[in-house]
């Protein structure tokens, strides 16, 4: 933590504010970015405020575009840069729990801040007065503790997401949530239904490759998962007796989530690769648990919960694939490496060898070594089936449809099991990919084809 709080503002904030104050008015740098500086991170962006009214902004800077002037925020654009200059505002009363009914510009720096979430982004900087720090953000930065802005249930009661949020930070910032904030959320979590599935879905994605993926431990025991991820509350409930295992399905994803490297798909995956174990689970005559057919329900819930909380299909197909691959068993050689990715997608393998190891480490040390054996050869093999650029799939062929026309192959259903085959044959012994001997055995292919 910077204990001098010198922020080195950019460019283009200092210049904003030099301008608004040299106009007459006042002007600070605010919120996350204040917070990111004084413990040394790079912020993502710079949010400014000030006691000038939007349209005296506007009359100051010559690039201005009104991103949400109804709420006072006008962006101001320097060097390529897009900084938010919002004038300072008390919100009206929230009736949703979501949006403010009216907006108030407010009259000092002081109002502004007392409507902010928390007091680590409730501080406020310019280079003439330095920290403006009215709600001992510092003190709690100091203590790692995440602590709301006065009353936390007026604070949650204005935006239910707040929550989310609190855990979010909690989980980027690794600060324990003050005992009052903690117990409002526990309170309130019902609230949080309110919110939209897109937003939710953000602070969800920030919390889950952040350095502590962990914190969604909190959104269960908090009762923030019971409203928007019902089925995560299930998987915590939900015992593995079974050698491979040591931990409930729940806590078994976490760990998986936690050995893992922040990356958005492989997270959510691990988030969900055994969702369906809950419903597919038997237990033997011996007391263990089985969860056979698991990956194809866990595929079935992701797809299900992915498309609730508003992800992009692209986003959804990735994850989707992943956690029905996640548990699929590949014998290590060459062959069986080749009929995996043409199944599975070469594309996804490079992420499914993630999403493996962070499970293995998830779970006991049953055959942990021939595991680990196991999966570094897979991933050997994988890499010389790639570097030998090996055919895995029919767009990879020496032919194409054009070629098998050219020797009397008629288009449509035929000429597509002409190309299957030829694929099953390459893929058994890939020096078969080459133009000469594939149009020789379409030929062959093609002549033992029924004839209409």
């Amino acid at each position: 933590m910077n204990e001098n709080f010198k922020i080195s503002l950019p460019e283009g904030a200092a210049y904003i504010i030099r301008t608004l104050q040299k106009a007459g008015f006042e002007a600070y740098a605010v919120g996350g970015c204040v917070r990111d500086s004084i413990l040394g991170r790079q912020p993502d962006d710079w949010d400014i405020t000030t006691s000038a009214k939007p349209e005296q902004v506007k009359a100051l800077f010559a690039r201005t575009v009104d991103t949400g002037i109804r709420h006072g925020t006008v962006t101001v654009l320097r060097n390529r840069t897009g900084y938010e200059v919002t004038t300072y505002r008390v919100d009206g009363e929230y009736e949703d729990g979501r949006h403010p009914k009216n907006v108030t510009f407010a009259a000092s720096l002081e109002e502004d801040l007392k409507r902010r979430d928390f007091t680590v982004n409730a501080m406020a900087y310019n280079d003439e007065e330095g920290l403006i720090d009215l709600f001992d953000g510092i003190g709690d930065m100091r203590r790692r503790t995440l602590r709301c802005v006065g009353e936390p249930g007026e604070r949650f009661g204005e935006d239910a997401l707040r929550m989310m949020r609190a855990v979010r930070f909690s989980a980027q910032l690794d600060y324990r949530m003050e005992a009052k904030t903690r117990d409002a959320v526990c309170m309130m979590a019902k609230s949080l239904g309110r919110i939209s599935a897109e937003r939710i879905a953000q602070e969800l994605v920030k919390l889950l490759v952040s350095g502590h993926p962990e914190r969604m431990r909190d959104c269960y025991e908090l009762g923030l998962t019971a409203v928007f991820f019902p089925e995560f509350d299930r998987m915590m409930q939900t015992g593995q007796n079974n050698p491979h295992h040591l931990y409930s399905v729940g806590e078994h994803t976490i760990r998986a989530m936690e050995a893992s490297k922040p990356d958005r798909v492989i997270r959510l995956c691990l988030l969900l690769h055994d969702a369906g174990k809950v419903l597919v689970k038997t237990k033997d005559s011996g007391g263990i648990d089985h969860f056979h057919g698991h990956a194809q329900e866990s595929a079935k819930i992701a797809e299900t919960v992915l498309q609730r909380l508003k992800f992009d299909n692209d986003t959804i197909n990735r994850v989707v694939r992943l956690v029905c691959a996640h548990d699929v068993w590949i014998e290590p050689d060459a062959k069986h490496m080749r009929r995996a990715m043409n199944r599975i997608g070469k594309d996804l393998f490079p992420e499914l060898f993630a999403v493996k190891e962070a499970d293995m480490k998830a779970q006991s040390l049953y055959l942990r070594q021939e595991k680990e054996e196991t999966l570094a050869l897979l991933k050997q093999i994988y890499g010389q089936v790639e570097k030998a650029g090996e055919c895995v799939s029919i767009k990879e062929l020496a032919v194409d449809g054009k070629d098998l026309i050219a020797v009397g192959i008629k288009p449509g259903k035929g000429m597509g099991q002409i190309l299957q085959a030829l694929l099953e044959e390459v893929l058994e012994e890939p020096s078969h990919n080459e133009k000469t001997h594939l149009v020789q055995r379409a030929k062959e292919l093609g002549i033992a084809l029924p004839q209409k």
